[in-house]
C-alpha cells in the first residue's frame, strides 16, 4: 500500500509539474533562427510574473504557440528607422541580433507599447513574422518564459 501511495504522488507530482508549471512545444519556423531553429523544443516556464527585455517568450495568437523575443516592455517608445535601426525608449539595440530590424507598415513609429502588452520580434528580423505585423503582444497571451531548448533536428 505505501509504495502504491509513494506511486500514485510522483505520478500527480509529474502531471502538475508538466501541466502547470512547464510547458514543452516544438518549434516550427525559423523566425527566430539561429538561437532556436525549427524542430527544437522548447520548454517554458508558466509562472513567470514579469518579462524583461531580450528574454524569449512562448506567446498565443491565433489558437496557436508562437515563440519571440521581448524588444520592449509596457510603456516603453519603439522607434524602426528605414535603415534597420531599432530604437528603445531613444537607445539604440544592438547586439547578438545578426539581422537589421526594417519597419512594416502595420505600425506609425514612434510606437508605444500599452500597459497590458509587450512588444516581440523574432531574431530573424528579415523574416519573421511578429510585432511588427501584428501589434504588441497582450500579457494574457504570453504562456510562458523559455528557460531551456533542446535540439532536435537529425532525430
Amino acid at each position: 500500500m505505501s509504495l502504491l501511495f509513494r506511486v500514485c504522488l510522483l505520478v500527480l507530482l509529474a502531471w502538475l509539474l508538466a501541466t502547470q508549471v512547464l510547458l514543452l512545444t516544438q518549434v516550427h519556423g525559423n523566425s527566430m533562427f539561429p538561437a532556436l531553429k525549427d524542430g527544437d523544443l522548447a520548454i517554458g516556464f508558466r509562472l513567470q510574473q514579469s518579462y524583461q527585455k531580450g528574454d524569449v517568450v512562448l506567446y498565443e495568437r491565433d489558437g496557436n504557440l508562437w515563440v519571440g523575443r521581448v524588444a520592449a516592455r509596457p510603456g516603453d517608445f519603439v522607434t524602426i528607422q528605414e535603415d534597420g535601426t531599432l530604437l528603445v525608449n531613444g537607445t539604440v539595440q544592438s547586439g547578438e541580433i545578426l539581422y537589421p530590424t526594417y519597419p512594416k507598415n502595420t505600425l506609425t513609429y514612434p510606437y508605444q507599447v500599452p500597459e497590458d502588452a509587450l512588444f516581440i520580434l523574432g531574431d530573424y528580423r528579415t523574416q519573421s513574422e511578429d510585432s511588427r505585423d501584428f501589434g504588441p503582444v497582450p500579457l494574457e497571451n504570453v504562456k510562458a518564459k523559455v528557460i531551456t531548448i533542446l535540439r532536435r533536428r537529425g532525430l
